[in-house]
């Protein structure tokens, strides 16, 4: 007899159940009628609105006419890609110091971390031997002269060959003084460049050779940066693009920047593209060396927008329901982008085309559709940032 008690449990629960559904929960009323559990009771699905039953409610006795959905048209967005990627900053220009000649320290003119102007004197090489060198230039050069200035006295009277020789010798002294002049001002270490001095580790009677180097001076009126982004961006950023650079050191400071530069190839093993940016450092707070966390924002491609809820799931992956001509139609997509309030997709769907947003769950391919309501498309420009690397 226990099976017996069993089977009228069962029976109860059913039967309590079915009527706890009818009674507390009228949505599941169009399902238990599509399965034919409604009819024997003498049940009838009340007609409700769209928005109570998700699009998909039908007219009372169960008549299977167009699916009632609420739509929205597709409209056209573009892709806001970001970039972000991590920087090395160098000066705009750097110059390291070297002597023209070796010799002893005799003078350093500039304190390290100093700024001088091009054409400043750093330093200066003992340079004795150099200026009586220039002495005896310049004497000699005055005896040829004088001699020449004879000739011219004497007139006719001097032969030519005297006269030649005379002004040989003049032009000879000309050079030799040039020459000692010359040799003299490279025992100056001259500043190439404007700019700021490094650390001099040298000391005045130290012994220098022309590979020695003096100091390094860096022009870092402008800080140049270079990063690297994937290659697949290759066509998308151009020279004179806008950029933002966020010193490592101080994440708090945001700094405007553009692209100078762009290199004329693919790295080969990394697969990127290097990159030149310059930031403006008129009150001298940026140094070479520092990091810079580089981030760049452009506009990409333009893809069909459609609200987040249209986009369904199958074995296929994602697809959307379009209503075309009255009929329901089946179209497969891509997702490119995520945002907040819209989806953008690749696929076959154009501006204009209403895309089902609920009453989802009756459709069919090829079943007849009528629009409750046609809501307003997204906006156009919905899209948000995407972060890559």
């Amino acid at each position: 007899m226990s099976w017996l008690k069993q089977i009228a449990a069962t029976v109860l629960f059913l039967a309590a159940s079915f009527w706890g559904l009818v009674t507390f929960v009228p949505a599941s009323l169009p399902v238990l009628d599509r399965f034919g559990l409604l009819e024997p009771f003498g049940i009838s699905v009340p007609e409700t609105p769209v928005a109570a039953q998700g699009g998909g409610a039908r007219p009372q006795g169960g008549s299977r006419g167009a699916a009632q959905v609420i739509a929205i048209e597709v409209a056209l967005s573009n892709i806001f890609d970001e970039i972000v990627t991590i920087g090395d900053g160098r000066a705009l220009r750097s110059i390291k110091v070297l002597p023209e000649v070796s010799g002893r320290f005799s003078a350093i003119n500039v304190q390290s971390g100093g700024y001088v102007e091009a054409g400043n004197v750093i330093a200066t090489l003992e340079d004795g031997i150099q200026r009586i060198a220039v002495e005896r230039a310049q004497f000699l050069l005055a005896d040829a002269q004088a001699t020449v200035d004879r000739f011219k006295a004497l007139g006719t009277t001097a032969t030519a060959l005297q006269r030649s020789n005379a002004a040989l010798a003049l032009q000879t002294a000309e050079l030799d003084l040039e020459e000692a002049e010359f040799e003299l001002e490279r025992r100056k270490i001259i500043a190439p460049i404007s700019g700021w001095v490094g650390i001099i580790n040298l000391n005045i009677g130290e012994q220098v050779s022309a590979s020695t180097e003096i100091t390094q001076i860096d022009d870092r009126s402008e800080i140049i940066v270079d990063f690297r982004v994937s290659e697949r961006f290759v066509g998308q950023i151009k020279e004179g693009d806008a950029i933002r650079a966020i010193p490592l050191a101080r994440p708090q400071d945001e700094l405007a920047g553009k692209i100078t530069a762009l290199d004329s190839r693919v790295d080969a093993d990394s697969r990127t593209l290097r990159l030149q940016a310059s930031l403006a450092n008129t009150d001298d707070t940026l140094r070479a060396g520092m990091a810079f966390r580089i981030i760049v924002d452009f506009t990409g491609e333009a893809f069909p927008s459609i609200d987040p809820l249209a986009i369904q799931w199958g074995s296929d992956g994602p697809f959307v329901w379009v209503v075309k001509d009255g009929k329901a139609e089946k179209r497969k997509v891509m997702i490119m982008q995520r945002n907040s309030d819209s989806v953008l997709v690749s696929g076959d769907l154009s501006v204009g085309d209403m895309v089902v947003t609920e009453g989802v769950q009756n459709l069919r391919p090829g079943a007849s559709v009528e629009i409750r309501v046609q809501a307003t498309s997204i906006p156009a420009e919905a899209a948000l940032p995407v972060s890559r690397g």
